[in-house]
């Protein structure tokens, strides 16, 4: 790993590394020199949103905070975890068949309560489940330790995935497994589609596995190919010139798992219905995702679908076109018209996808107004967590200060429960997860 990978991962939570170790070692009775550590960042989806499950195009990058899970081989078939945010132990082995969640209804209860903390060890599960669908035999579990950038709100910055990627990366590594990104982003797909039945593309599994350090991820998600655009501003990881963008994160407070929440799964089934109707009418037989259906065809037909979906297929065709539009902007540099572009997914999001909430919605209006801001949207889904801006770097303190203020001023009931130190964040471009 290089010594930016290394500074970042070291950012990714203010537990330091030493300390991660510290822990490991003394759960597992080893020496702090043996523990191994996954880096697992967080991801943002500039461009792209909401097309991913459709086959469409999408954008994305990861940034300087995420998970870090620190590790050791356990010497035996034994998982044994403990978390940084939530409580209790998670113990398993890694004979156990592991089914699906809607299949064993014991799944979830490491801790005898309905809470979130009984539930934080389903990740590491569903990794076994995707490693073993995938013909993987494991003999070795392991010893860990995981956490997340601490005072964080990771909600819309697919925590989730990167949690599957740490538990994947690391039982991988104690038992010797070379497995490719490519692969890893299908076996994340596994633990989120088949595991916990959320009807996810495959979008945050490719940024964090994917990515590199100032560039932009392009993902095909129909052909699962991909490249990496480097605009010509941005620097290299060692050169002192200054990079002109920072990368904002403004926090809503709105807190609810997406596999507790319908309006993610009725979207993506909307759009399944809309492609149905659209490959009908087109005389095609395919499988009915919107990416089957070309340009053409949708502008032929869009008529004949009821508005719920043509808003849908809309939002599809759109934002296609912006993922476009803006790789190229992004490739030459010009992130006024990248940013622009970013807003008017944003806008889309709310429109025609009618994913966005009250909250949201006024932190990406008030990010729209905020000094030196390119473009926002939100983050994730839209039905909680965040919303991301791209802001010119020497206006970034000034744009946050201005978000903290008005948001507090618009939402006097839900801004005092978040974390002031983070209810407005300003980040730097990441590297992929990698093991240490």
């Amino acid at each position: 790993m290089s010594q930016f990978a290394i500074k970042n991962a070291t950012r990714a939570s203010r537990i330091s590394l030493e300390k991660i170790k510290k822990i490991v070692a003394e759960m597992a009775g080893v020496a702090v020199s043996v523990v191994r550590i996954v880096v697992s960042p967080y991801r943002i989806c500039p461009l792209g949103a909401h097309i991913d499950h459709q086959g469409g195009t999408v954008s994305a990058m990861t940034i300087d905070k995420g998970i870090i899970l620190g590790f050791v081989p356990s010497g035996d078939s034994q998982v044994l975890l403990r978390s940084g945010q939530f409580s209790g132990e998670v113990c398993f082995s890694v004979d156990q068949i592991q089914l699906p969640k809607h299949i064993d209804k014991s799944i979830g209860n490491d801790i005898p309560s309905d809470t979130e903390e009984c539930k934080w060890g389903s990740y590491a599960k569903g990794a076994l489940y995707a490693l073993q669908r995938g013909g993987n035999h494991l003999k070795q579990g392991i010893t860990g330790f995981i956490c997340g950038t601490e005072g964080l709100d990771s909600s819309g910055l697919s925590s989730s995935a990167a949690v599957g990627i740490a538990y994947l990366l690391a039982l991988e590594n104690a038992n010797n497994l070379t497995i490719s990104p490519t692969e890893n982003i299908e076996y994340d797909r596994l633990i989120e589609n088949e595991y916990l039945g959320l009807k996810n593309g495959i979008l945050d599994q490719s940024a964090i596995l994917l990515s590199s350090y100032g560039c932009l991820t392009c993902m095909d998600c129909k052909t699962k190919l991909h490249n990496l655009i480097h605009p010509p501003k941005v620097v290299e990881k060692n050169a002192k010139a200054k990079v002109p963008y920072k990368i904002l994160l403004a926090f809503s407070g709105l807190k609810q798992a997406l596999t507790s929440n319908p309006g993610y799964n009725r979207r993506v089934t909307e759009c399944r219905e809309a492609a149905e109707i659209l490959l009908k009418a087109a005389g095609k037989e395919a499988e009915p995702i919107l990416s089957n259906v070309e340009q053409e065809e949708y502008v032929a037909h869009k008529s004949k679908l009821e508005p719920d979906l043509a808003r849908r297929a809309e939002h599809y065709f759109s934002e296609n076109m912006r993922v476009i539009k803006g790789l190229e902007a992004w490739g030459c540099g010009n992130f006024e018209e990248f940013g622009k572009l970013i807003s008017a997914s944003g806008l889309s999001s709310i429109q025609n996808y009618e994913c966005g909430c009250e909250p949201l919605i006024q932190l990406y209006e008030i990010l729209l107004k905020a000094p030196g801001v390119y473009g926002a949207r939100f983050s994730g889904a839209g039905f909680r967590g965040c919303c991301v801006a791209f802001v010119k770097a020497d206006y970034a303190e000034k744009a946050a200060s201005l978000v903290k203020n008005e948001y507090s001023k618009l939402q006097p009931d839900l801004a005092p429960h978040l974390n002031q130190e983070t209810a407005v964040v300003i980040c730097d471009s990441g590297d992929c997860a990698r093991v240490i």
